[in-house]
Parts: C-alpha cells; sequence; structure tokens
C-alpha cells in the first residue's frame, strides 16, 4: 500500500514513512482555480507508479513513496516548497506543477539543488525553451505541440482566424506557437485578443474580435486557448458569431468543460488526450482501472499524470537507481509507453514527443458532453516541434 505526504509551509497534514528507499515529490496547485487538473494528475500518477510496478509499488525491492505538496498556485511558494523538497525532506525526484507561471518559478531551483523535475502537465513554450536546465523533463505536451496539431486541424488556404487567450505564459506562448505553425498552412491570422486569467465577461473582447474579422472573406474561424473556468466559448457562442461568419474552434479539455462543446456539433479541434481516442494496452487498463474504482472515464490530465508515473519507474529502473547524472543519462532519448501510446524525451530539451488527436466534435443523447471523435492521429513524426532552447 502506498503513502503520502501532504506539506506546504504553515503545516505538515501527514508524514511519511522514515525509512523510504525511493521518494517523489508531487509539487502541484492541489487548491485553487486549477484543483481539478490537480486532483486528475495525481489520480494519474499514483496510478502511473502502480501500472509500472505491478501495483508493488517497488522498484527492484526498493519502496516508491510519494509526497504531496500545496503550491496554492504561488509562483513563490512553488519555489519555497520545491527547495523543502529536495533540501529538506531529500526527495530524490519531483513532479509538477499544474500552473505554467509556478513551473517557470520552479525550474531555477531544479538546477540549484541538481534534481530532476518532470514537468507535468503545465504546458508553455519556454518551459522547454529559454528557461529550460538540463533537469528538467516534460512528459505533458508543450504549447507547440498543441498548435502544431491545431493548426493542421484549422489551418487551410483562404481562412482567416481571430484568437483568444489568457494574458499569461499558457496564453501568450500557446498563440505564438500557434502563429508560427499557421505559417505553412495558408491561413492568416487578423487578430490576438489576451485577457485577464479570471475573465468571465467576454462582451468586450468578442466585440473587438468580432470587429477585426468584419469584412474579410472565406473561412472565418476564433481559436480560443483557455485554462480554468469562465467558458469564454460558450459566452461568446450566445452572442451568435455566425453574423459575422465565425466558427468557434478550441483544443481539448477535460470533460467538465466538453460540456460546452454540446453547444458546437461538428466543431474542430486539436486534443491531447480523450479515453476512447488511443487504442493500447496502457490505456485499456488505465480506461477500466478509472471506471472500476471511480465510475467516470479517466480525464485529459489523469493521462499526463500517468505518463508522468510510469516515466519516474521507467528512469530510475533504467538507471539503476536514483543517482541524478544516471538519471538524465537514461532518460535523454528514452521511449516509454504510456496512455497514448509511445512517448519519447528528446535528447536537446527533455521534452516528451507524442501524439495529438485531430477531432471533430459529435453529440449524443445520452453523453454529457460533445465527443471528440477522432479524425486523424497526429503522430511523432508527423509533427514537426520546434526546439526552442537553443
Amino acid at each position: 500500500m502506498h503513502k503520502f505526504l501532504i506539506t506546504g509551509l504553515a503545516a505538515t497534514l501527514a508524514a511519511a514513512p522514515a525509512l523510504a528507499d525511493i521518494t517523489v515529490a508531487h509539487v502541484y496547485g492541489r487548491t485553487g482555480p486549477f484543483e481539478a487538473y490537480a486532483a486528475q494528475s495525481h489520480t494519474g500518477l499514483m496510478m502511473g507508479i502502480e501500472y509500472a510496478t505491478n501495483g508493488t509499488f517497488e522498484i527492484e525491492g526498493e519502496a516508491v513513496v510519494v509526497n504531496e505538496y500545496d503550491t496554492q498556485l504561488d509562483p513563490a511558494l512553488g519555489r519555497a516548497l520545491l527547495a523543502q523538497a529536495y533540501g529538506d525532506d531529500d526527495v530524490d525526484i519531483a513532479v509538477g506543477p499544474v500552473s505554467s507561471g509556478v513551473a517557470l518559478a520552479m525550474l531555477p531551483i531544479a538546477e540549484e539543488y541538481e534534481r530532476i523535475l518532470i514537468v507535468e502537465p503545465a504546458v508553455a513554450d519556454s518551459i522547454t525553451g529559454e528557461a529550460w536546465n538540463r533537469y528538467i523533463f516534460r512528459t505533458g505536451r508543450n504549447s507547440s505541440q498543441d498548435a502544431i496539431a491545431n493548426a493542421v486541424a484549422l489551418g487551410g488556404e483562404g481562412v482567416t482566424i481571430a484568437t483568444l487567450a489568457q494574458d499569461y505564459a499558457f496564453g501568450r506562448d500557446g498563440v505564438a506557437a500557434f502563429r508560427d505553425a499557421l505559417a505553412g498552412t495558408g491561413a492568416t491570422i487578423a487578430h490576438e485578443e489576451y485577457v485577464p486569467t479570471d475573465t468571465t465577461d467576454f462582451t468586450a473582447a468578442a466585440e473587438r474580435i468580432f470587429s477585426a474579422m468584419d469584412g474579410i472573406e472565406g473561412d472565418k474561424r476564433l481559436f480560443i486557448i483557455w485554462a480554468g473556468g469562465g467558458n469564454p466559448m460558450g459566452a461568446i457562442n450566445a452572442m451568435e458569431p455566425e453574423r459575422f461568419g465565425i466558427e468557434i474552434a478550441t483544443g481539448g479539455n477535460i470533460l467538465a468543460a466538453l460540456t460546452a462543446y454540446r453547444e458546437l456539433p461538428g466543431m474542430e479541434g486539436a486534443t491531447y488526450y480523450y479515453h476512447d481516442i488511443p487504442d493500447n494496452p496502457v490505456n485499456d487498463w488505465l480506461v477500466e482501472q478509472h471506471f472500476d474504482r471511480f465510475g467516470t472515464p479517466p480525464d485529459f490530465f489523469t493521462a499526463g499524470g500517468m505518463a508522468a508515473g510510469i516515466a519516474v519507474v521507467e528512469a530510475i529502473r533504467a538507471a539503476g537507481g536514483t543517482d541524478t547524472e544516471d538519471m538524465i543519462a537514461a532518460m535523454e532519448g528514452m521511449e516509454w509507453e504510456t496512455p497514448k501510446g509511445t512517448m519519447m524525451f528528446r535528447p536537446e530539451d527533455h521534452q516528451a514527443l507524442q501524439s495529438m488527436y485531430h477531432f471533430r466534435i459529435r453529440v449524443e443523447d445520452d453523453v454529457a458532453w460533445g465527443i471528440p471523435e477522432l479524425v486523424r492521429e497526429l503522430s511523432i513524426e508527423d509533427m514537426d516541434i520546434p526546439i526552442r532552447n537553443e
């Protein structure tokens, strides 16, 4: 049976066993606007370690213990907690966080302590780009993977696109990568709109977008990059963008967010994961076990957490232990099986290369969300993901 520690700067809620052999820190935003993402990520991490160790939570006879630290989505707290995990608690490897802003604050701590941080699920390109260091590996997708997959799904000659995104690293990196990815498709971007992360009234932003797209001929789409609450897609759809000939488009999301997609049957985009899409033994196990334990399918970030958990186990096995330099050598170029199929850590920037999925929304009466039906799997070979740390 696995045990785990939940810690913060203010109080320790539970204590880890004193004689743990292998310790993994999960430093992530358990509370705050992204707590749904965080809960999925942690469930997936634990199921990944369970799967990779055949339920023993042991690697070569040594127990694996996961300690939890709640960043509360505060970059300064994330830095302090990662330093606590590496310094005071002497963990062997860390995983997290949820927020790109918190991740960027944490990266220098991994370098300072010379310990590995597996970033999952924070997305910003800069994490494995200009802010990267050699102790950072990422199992989650980056903004370029999202962008290139969505550009393939949405781009084309004569297509004009406006973007709406949150005004922080996730949104701005996402739009920058999307703009670059569209360059080879024949599509053009007419307008970029950035709003605060906690925006709930999208009227002014939508009016600026409609104005920028007014009078443009051909196919027009509004591509939305969003994380957390607010539901910009539903709010803007209620303003009838079709009056201006504009179709809404967006990438994949968690099941709770996919409920809004029911309003847009036929909408296309690209997603990181949907439980019915991948066909492989790891995903089969995850789907079956998640239904058995929770009565629901695994979600977007559950799959990502599982990929990270399996990567931790496979890296330690390949390295023959938890020595950081040995693990880095083992992980550069490492391939391993995940719910999405094979992933591979690219040696140059330690970004996990992985499949993405072009989808079209289908609506069924007995399903509470819009179903991302597979149009085409975009494999590692189908996407030329830029190396941005050079």
